[in-house]
């Protein structure tokens, strides 16, 4: 199939640093080339990828030095550019939310569109009932609450390039926090775990500007002095498998409605059990007892703890590639593009789709 992948232009595809909806377009897309379609990628022109490049940015805006710069106009230049090459593909896969429907309305069947955010937003429910020719594809199917009535192809799990990394048999005595700094994603609470089973607990995180007072006022106390608690900073995919691979487990201890949760399956492909709190898809990537623990309170995070040494890490890496591997997410993309490309003039096919999803 001749298959377009269009990105959000706020990272490099994948990321230098954090970003998870660049990181997954890039294992998507190097995976369809990998399975033999024919890929073409709209993203800045830093990406490094398997596909043809169409390079619609000199780069990715946040790493971008210029003082002044437009990200509605970079993305409308963008979706531009796709419509202009828009007979020469099969299917085109937006990972851009909405900003295209305006554009393709009048070719959405042979559109897909993956929603990577949180979907709780005031203003959404009047695009998807503006515009429901689109079919759209969540990333959990908590992720779909807020919107039951879209025009849902699907859920594809997220999956990553598993050679990337590296499993770990044993790990170096530490728990692990691994995203970003802000009130969703309660860092505190990973600290006061840490701090009350006298654990040492590394920190890799990224601190947005609109987190940074959240970060100096709640979070650097905490850390300050304590010789429990390390703070990294933001880190590279390459760092990534000595990080996670060296833990006793991945704490994620969220308190919001997470759409995937990125940094799970990464801790999982080195072979270190997550120990998360039962939020958002927690319960749809999480196997209890084999891949970790979910929890409900920090009484119950603080047991689950104790008891991740008893998990066999071959085991979490196993369901690991069967679940969340690039290939595995590429296959159950590959089969929602070939309905859509199946000759189905009525749209109502997709409700045997999402039955079937």
């Amino acid at each position: 199939m001749k298959i377009a992948q269009v990105t959000p232009l706020y990272e490099a595809v994948p990321p230098r640093l954090y970003g998870g909806t660049e990181r997954v377009v890039a294992h998507l897309t190097d995976a369809l080339v990998d399975l033999g379609h024919e890929v073409t990628l709209f993203a800045s022109a830093d990406a490094q990828t398997k596909a043809r490049l169409v390079a619609t940015r000199d780069q990715a805006i946040r790493l971008d030095p210029a003082p002044l710069k437009s990200d509605l106009a970079a993305h409308l230049a963008q979706i531009a550019e796709v419509r202009a090459l828009a007979d020469s593909f099969d299917v085109i896969h937006f990972h851009t939310d909405m900003v295209q429907f305006p554009f393709f309305a009048d070719r959405a069947e042979r559109t897909l569109t993956t929603l990577h955010g949180r979907l709780d937003l005031k203003d959404l429910p009047a695009v998807y009932k503006r515009w429901p020719q689109f079919p759209l594809v969540s990333i959990s199917d908590d992720q779909r609450r807020p919107l039951p009535f879209a025009n849902w192809a699907g859920t594809v799990h997220h999956g990553m390039n598993a050679d990337l990394y590296h499993f770990s048999p044993k790990s170096d005595g530490y728990l692990a926090f691994l995203g970003r700094i802000s009130p969703e994603k309660r860092p505190d609470r990973a600290i006061m775990l840490a701090k009350r089973l006298g654990r040492k607990l590394k920190i890799a995180a990224k601190v947005d500007p609109a987190d940074r007072s959240y970060f100096e006022d709640k979070i650097a106390p905490m850390i300050l002095g304590d010789p429990l608690i390390e703070f990294i900073g933001e880190i590279g995919d390459h760092q990534k498998s000595a990080f996670l691979g060296g833990a006793d487990a991945l704490l994620f201890p969220i308190d919001w409605p997470e759409p995937f949760g990125l940094v799970m399956i990464e801790a999982m492909a080195c072979g270190t059990p997550v120990v998360a709190y039962a939020c958002g898809s927690v319960p749809e990537v999480i196997d209890p007892g084999v891949t970790g623990f979910i929890v409900r309170d920090d009484d119950e995070a603080a047991d689950a703890i104790l008891r991740v040494d008893g998990l066999d890490r071959k085991r979490v890496r196993l369901r690991f590639e069967e679940r969340f591997s690039s290939e595995a997410m590429a296959r159950r993309y590959v089969a929602l593009y070939e309905r859509l490309c199946g000759g189905h003039a009525v749209y109502p096919s997709l409700v045997e789709l999402a039955q079937s999803a």
